[in-house]
């Protein structure tokens, strides 16, 4: 596909998607160049800033196969991995798929579920395959997970690890929208009727192939590899942090930085490229340790930091 068309194509997708998510450009983006690198993405949010309707228009203009999974403290590792039922007549067992095999996985809440219930999602994430009763069934291809949480509730919540943080590519969040933006979207919500989805599908799933074979096609000069090694090295290095960025994160941010150069019609990547999706690729990866929680430190500082302290290559 050439890289034009590919353009064109990721526009449409991100135009339509603010037609209903208004003022959200840069979650939008954020979430675009996650679905064409494959990445699992964390929404966090309060309630009530469209977390879920992003995810559910998303999908549905891609056309993906889409399930959603709302966490409860009650809910099983079965009721996501399905469980296979014993058949007296035919004296076999029959699998019946949980939601877990689709292409797009909405875990609503997911903090509101036990660890055991979230770790059912780790194999998915990371091999694209689920294991149940010591068998092993791939997912699709392009399956991918959406998550949201709430930070700022406590009570009946259950913090995900940091391995299970580091799964996620990225974490974007949504924020209110100002005053005008919100009349018009009240506005354009009162003329919608209950359930349905106000706009039409732009994209196939032979088409997202095709834009994430053009992702990989964007040039990324090894000086931006080293520049992106670096700075995941400088957050090992900072005094405020305990825990730094893994490998996994270099690679998701080289993949997401290419997807970044494709959204904005570039064919290579640049260093703003990668300094942009900084924040979203590194804050939630990062643990601070006990002087800098109380000295009221934050991730997000500690990631401009790295910026401010590593050199941009020529």
């Amino acid at each position: 596909m050439p890289f034009a068309q590919a353009y064109s194509d990721i526009r449409m997708l991100i135009s339509r998607t603010e037609s209903v998510i208004q003022h959200q450009t840069k979650a939008i983006e954020l979430l675009t160049a996650a679905a064409l690198c494959g990445a699992h993405v964390l929404i966090e949010d309060v309630p009530g800033t469209g977390k879920t309707t992003l995810a559910k228009i998303f999908s549905h203009l891609l056309q993906l196969e889409f399930q959603r999974i709302q966490f409860t403290p009650d809910l099983l590792p079965s009721d996501i991995l399905g469980v296979s039922i014993y058949h007296p007549g035919d004296k076999q067992f029959e699998l019946h798929k949980g939601p877990i095999f689709s292409q797009v996985l909405l875990a609503d809440e997911i903090n509101r579920a036990s660890p055991r219930t979230q770790s059912a999602l780790l194999e998915a994430m990371a091999e694209k395959q689920v294991t149940i009763e010591r068998e092993q069934y791939p997912l699709d291809d392009h399956f991918f997970v959406i998550a949201t949480q709430n930070p700022t509730e406590s009570q009946g919540t259950y913090p995900l690890p940091e391995a299970q943080m580091d799964r996620f590519g990225i974490r974007i969040t949504l924020g209110y929208i100002p005053a005008e933006a919100e009349t018009k979207m009240l506005a354009q919500q009162l003329q919608i009727a209950d359930l349905q989805i106000p706009v039409k599908p732009c994209l196939s799933l032979q088409r997202l192939t095709e834009l994430r074979k053009c992702v990989r096609e964007v040039q990324i000069s090894e000086s931006m590899l080293r520049y992106i090694v670096d700075l995941v090295q400088k957050t090992r290095q900072l005094d405020t942090v305990q825990l730094g960025a893994s490998s996994r994160a270099a690679i998701i941010w080289a993949k997401m930085a290419q997807a970044m150069a494709l959204i904005q019609e570039q064919q290579c990547v640049t260093p703003d490229h990668v300094q942009k999706i900084a924040v979203p690729i590194l804050a939630h990866r990062l643990h601070l340790n006990a002087e800098a929680l109380y000295a009221g430190e934050s991730c997000q500082q500690a990631v401009q930091d790295v910026l401010a302290q590593t050199p941009i290559p020529d």
